[in-house]
């Protein structure tokens, strides 16, 4: 068997208009196709970053909360590689959205810091 990439990541909200301004206004995710499936009263929108598909972001019906942040079990956090980490969290701050101080990674000695989406997923951002 041969992996060739991530496909995609899935993420489930508990405020969809939230989170959906979140990815596509704050973050400048690309909105690709979204559907209401009327059976699951449910909603699931593509999102791209830089016209390749990454993110379904759904939202379903009473949905649990998540139990601990960032070390809970299953997904830790979603990064991103930004050219310029100050000025991306001078556009989110922009915004209200607040990220922890900025941190260096021992091993790359490069900056990143986390903003956490409405549902507090921790969202890395990660200087190239």
């Amino acid at each position: 068997m041969t992996l060739n990439k991530v496909h995609h990541i899935a993420i489930i909200s508990s405020d969809y208009k939230k989170s959906k301004k979140f990815y596509v206004e704050d973050l400048g995710l690309q909105p690709l196709q979204e559907v209401f499936r009327k059976e699951r009263n449910s909603y699931k929108l593509d999102l791209a970053l830089n016209g390749e598909y990454i993110i379904e972001l759904f939202s379903f019906p009473n949905p649990p909360a998540r139990s601990t942040r960032p070390e809970a079990t299953g997904l830790r956090h979603l990064a991103f590689e930004v050219d310029d980490l100050l000025k991306s969290l001078d556009h989110l701050t922009g915004k209200g959205i607040k990220a922890e101080p900025i941190r260096v990674d021992v091993l790359t000695e490069k900056q990143f810091t986390f903003i956490f989406d409405p549902d507090d997923l921790p969202i890395e951002l990660y200087q190239k």
